[in-house]
């Protein structure tokens, strides 16, 4: 490779490192905070076992309930974010659009435990939604093509050089 094409190469992995440093920072931050989320009950909260078996809780006695919970803001299904049946756990996870997460026995009904979710607040700041709906496309998925861009030259970068490294030993060994 010609010397100008090294130099061209250092100016992307200058400049391209420059432009993507916050995007790709918040992107590392959350993803840690999410790779720990099953370890930390701050990020998502730990899941309740209730009564094993065929789920028997019907849908209005779980509207019932949620409603019944003021934190979690229901006042219809269109306050409701998602039902999350696990019949091997015993329960049932609902989660309002405020964020809230409540666990129900799937048979009896009972509340099993009331907590935040921050995982999903942490999803959208990883992938850049939380800012904007433009933020995603407009500015995360470019930041995460200049790093892969970066990677690439950054690996060039280390194999010119290991080369070059190679090279000079064996000048040095020939002499």
């Amino acid at each position: 490779m010609s010397a100008k094409s090294h130099r061209l190469n250092r100016k992307i992995h200058f400049w391209g490192a420059i432009i993507c440093a916050l995007p790709v920072l918040i992107m590392i931050g959350s993803g840690v905070l999410l790779l720990l989320k099953k370890e930390s009950d701050w990020i998502q909260p730990p899941t309740i076992k209730g009564n094993k078996g065929e789920p028997t809780l019907a849908y209005v006695d779980i509207l019932a309930k949620a409603q019944a919970e003021p934190l979690l803001e229901v006042e219809s299904w269109q306050d409701i974010k998602r039902l999350d049946v696990r019949p091997s756990k015993g329960v049932i996870k609902l989660q309002s659009r405020n964020g809230y997460e409540m666990q129900l026995d799937q048979q009896s009904g009972e509340v099993l435990h009331i907590d935040f979710r921050r995982s999903d607040v942490i999803e959208a700041i990883h992938d850049g939604s939380f800012f904007h709906d433009a933020a995603k496309l407009g500015l995360f998925l470019p930041a995460s093509i200049i790093l892969f861009a970066l990677w690439v030259t950054g690996m060039y970068l280390f194999i010119i050089t290991l080369q070059a490294r190679a090279r000079k030993r064996r000048r040095i060994g020939k002499q």
